[in-house]
């Protein structure tokens, strides 16, 4: 397989391939029919998933020579075949297919890298605000609005975090894991003090975490490998981390089912998240 270097060009290909996605997935978001459709997990399809998938892999699949891409709106190869990539592209097309249903705009086009069961490169876009958000190994997470510059971030400290002035910032699903996580919010407000929660949809939740913008994403639901790679990417870019309920970093392609464990997103590093959650049962 090719080993060709993975740098800053390689990830403004990738910017722009998914902003052209999402003018993809726009053009049927304004329509009154988006074409919805049952898949056999009885999760939802529409058209702009459909859409976006086709340029993503038309555009990946000449990338980077030998690269596979694994979309969610594609039959995913047998565990004996996916065993043998060393580095794949892994996208969802239209992260958050029910937002978009819904209208809300909280929904995302995903596009990363796997390196060694590792993702290396990440790209989080939004259609609607046209934000961009990209994280690379080794080189830091940036996140671009419209035509403007693009700007670094990176995950925010926790020294002084938990008074009334500065609260806890915790992100949580709109929809899912909402017991579990209400349970967590009574143990961090117990351990840390003050607390806010906030509500989003899609990948965008990781995002929040790795501009600053909130501390701590536990995420108590079932979410699939294409749910979370390139977001976690920019996290790990941004200093943060995303690690599995057994306090290890979430890693892809292990195992036969591209099912995620429950994980939580951490911001500040040097805090000791570990020592907070290890007593927790995240199962």
């Amino acid at each position: 397989m090719s080993q060709a270097v993975v740098n800053k060009d390689i990830v403004d290909e990738v910017v722009a391939l998914c902003r052209r996605a999402g003018e993809a997935i726009l053009e049927i978001y304004t329509r009154s029919d988006h074409g919805v459709e049952v898949k056999a997990d009885e999760s939802p399809l529409t058209a702009a998933d459909l859409a976006a998938h086709h340029i993503l892999v038309g555009g990946l699949e000449g990338l980077l020579e030998g690269v596979p891409v694994l979309s969610e709106e594609a039959a995913a190869p047998a565990f004996s075949e996916r065993s043998q990539w060393q580095r794949y592209w892994i996208i969802d097309p239209l992260d958050g297919t029910k937002e978009f249903i819904k209208r809300s705009g909280e929904f995302t086009v995903n596009v990363a890298l796997v390196d060694s069961h590792t993702p290396v490169l990440g790209v989080v876009h939004v259609p609607v605000s046209g934000v961009t958000y990209t994280g690379l190994q080794g080189v830091g997470a940036h996140k671009i609005e419209g035509d403007e510059p693009a700007k670094s971030i990176a995950v925010r400290s926790m020294s002084g975090r938990g008074g009334a002035d500065k609260p806890v910032t915790v992100v949580a699903s709109r929809s899912h894991g909402a017991g579990a996580v209400d349970d967590l919010l009574t143990r961090l407000t117990k351990d840390l003090g003050h607390t806010d929660t906030c509500n989003m949809g899609s990948s965008l939740k990781l995002c929040l975490v790795a501009e600053g913008s909130a501390d701590i994403y536990p995420r108590l639901a079932p979410t699939m490998e294409w749910d979370t790679a390139a977001a976690q990417a920019v996290v790990e870019a941004a200093g943060g981390q995303v690690i599995n309920a057994d306090l290890e970093l979430l890693r892809y392609n292990e195992k036969d089912a591209l099912l995620n464990p429950y994980f939580y997103v951490l911001g500040d590093s040097a805090f000791p998240w570990r020592n907070l959650l290890s007593g927790l049962d995240a199962q």
